[in-house]
């Protein structure tokens, strides 16, 4: 029995360490943020972020299969996850650590349930008319994360940490949604609202940076940074370790849009990115100044561009 249970401990080990092999791979500015929590918080860290990861690349990399096909794929992974939470333990490799974070936190099952949701409407759905539609993918595929997260970051006051929480989750999304208007193009994809482009005449097909599109993205990265301003009021909340790894990831990924208008809004020819001695030395000035407080958090913070530098 006890052998047995070496293997399960041995083959969860292993899980969460894939689990943050992903994270590192893929999700550069987390798992640095991530650093910055205790051992037991950054492993839960890495199961949500792995399992979202792989739910995405199971949509974004079909390699020519069609719609139906990912759509099936899907939720298999979807039953997959269900049934082994259901039972309590996974010998899937990510699965293993997800199901075990997942219970040790007492995350919601149907935080999972509705990121999937939104996974499945990439395959059939390629444009948002209005705000409010992209709001509608937006709490599956972005809010939903910043409330898995919670029972990680283990807030004061967890009622009053959620709405942040959600608004932060909408604003990284949003920060990618600027930053790869080309890529999500090459998959057929746009996310900027269908209302937006017309209000400003802007076409992201031409790609073409004119007038238009600086206008149009002036005011969406306006917008962004409102929901950043919202998100911020719940680093108060947090524990110091928390605050400290939420505030990290708010600054460098808040970094994107500010490297978006420094390319005078070129998200075409080239990726918007934070340079890792930039991400490393905010990650310290972090450290070093303590628990983030309230208000403008990139102030003092090193390395900050100008738009135009």
């Amino acid at each position: 029995m006890r052998r047995a249970q070496r293997g399960v401990d041995a083959h969860l080990r292993r899980s969460y360490r894939l689990c943050a092999r992903i994270s590192r791979r893929h999700g550069k500015t987390y798992a640095m943020a991530a650093r910055l929590l205790a051992p037991d918080q950054r492993r839960h860290v890495h199961a949500v972020y792995a399992f979202c990861r792989v739910a995405d690349d199971i949509v974004d990399e079909t390699g020519g299969r069609g719609a139906d096909v990912t759509r099936q794929a899907l939720d298999a992974f979807g039953q997959r996850f269900r049934s082994d939470l259901a039972v309590g333990e996974s010998d899937h490799p990510v699965l293993a650590a997800v199901v075990h974070t997942t219970l040790t936190l007492a995350i919601d099952p149907g935080c999972f349930d509705r990121f999937l949701q939104s996974m499945a409407m990439d395959l059939d759905t390629t444009s948002y008319a209005t705000w409010d539609d992209l709001m509608g993918y937006m709490d599956g595929s972005a809010a939903v994360i910043g409330e898995m997260m919670l029972p990680v970051l283990r807030p004061y006051d967890r009622a009053a940490a959620l709405g942040p929480a959600r608004d932060l989750g909408v604003a990284f999304q949003l920060t990618n949604f600027l930053r790869d208007v080309g890529e999500d193009l090459d998959r057929g994809r746009v996310y900027l609202p269908q209302e937006d482009l017309r209000r400003f005449g802007a076409d992201p097909r031409t790609r073409r940076v004119d007038e238009s599109w600086r206008a149009l993205m002036r005011f969406e990265i306006a917008r962004t940074r409102r929901i950043y301003a919202r998100a911020d009021r719940g680093i108060p909340l947090l524990p110091p370790r928390s605050a400290r790894c939420v505030h990290t990831a708010r600054v460098l990924y808040s970094r994107i849009l500010d490297r978006i208008e420094a390319a005078d809004y070129d998200v075409f020819s080239a990726r918007a990115q934070v340079p890792a001695r930039e991400k490393l030395a905010v990650a310290a000035w972090t450290m070093l100044r303590g628990h983030p407080a309230a208000g403008p958090l990139e102030a003092d913070a090193p390395g900050v561009p100008t738009a135009g530098a």
